[in-house]
């Protein structure tokens, strides 16, 4: 009898550790929910990849995916073929994407590194260099890979974290450009 009690309570300890460990790294979205449908945070940057210098002007009348990653990130990088292909699919149509590169680690703030990783990836996206992370903290942004769709009037009106739904993004930018 005490070993079944002994076992219970240690099944229930087990559970509660396990939900505790969940609960602490469940996504918190509430700024990015703050963000949808409010006017879109400049994503001027001083140094740029693949493009000329882009903001929110340049952008407008375009669908736009912005999206948070950095090179040494597993997670951006799973996430990457998805992001080419809708680039490849959708380019002609009015959309855009602005990968803002910021970077978790030293060296990925080296601009060599990341083009190297864009010519050697086959990356032809523009990609703003955020090695200060203000274009981060304009989002208030916490997590690679990161994307918020930006419709054509300048309005955040999607956003998700992670790996992970891409037949609703996409649904939502294909949604973005019919309007």
């Amino acid at each position: 009898m005490k070993s079944k009690i002994a076992s219970g309570v240690i099944y229930l300890l087990l559970l509660l550790t396990l939900l505790a460990v969940f609960n602490s790294r469940a996504i918190d979205t509430s700024a990015a929910e703050r963000l949808v449908n409010i006017k879109a945070p400049s994503i001027t940057a001083s140094r740029w990849l693949n493009s000329k210098p882009l903001d929110n002007s340049a952008l407008k009348g375009k669908v736009v995916l912005v999206e948070f990653w950095t090179y040494g990130c597993y997670n951006c990088r799973n996430v990457e073929p998805y992001v080419k292909q809708w680039y490849s699919s959708y380019q002609q149509q009015g959309f855009e994407i602005v990968a803002v590169h910021s970077p978790e680690f030293e060296h990925e703030a080296d601009i060599g590194n990341i083009s190297a990783y864009l010519k050697r990836n086959k990356i032809s996206y523009p990609v703003a260099i955020d090695n200060d992370f203000a274009i981060w903290k304009r989002y208030s942004n916490r997590y690679w890979p990161a994307m918020y769709l930006v419709d054509k009037q300048g309005m955040i009106r999607y956003y998700h974290f992670g790996e992970g739904r891409y037949q609703q993004t996409e649904s939502m930018i294909r949604r973005l450009l019919q309007e």
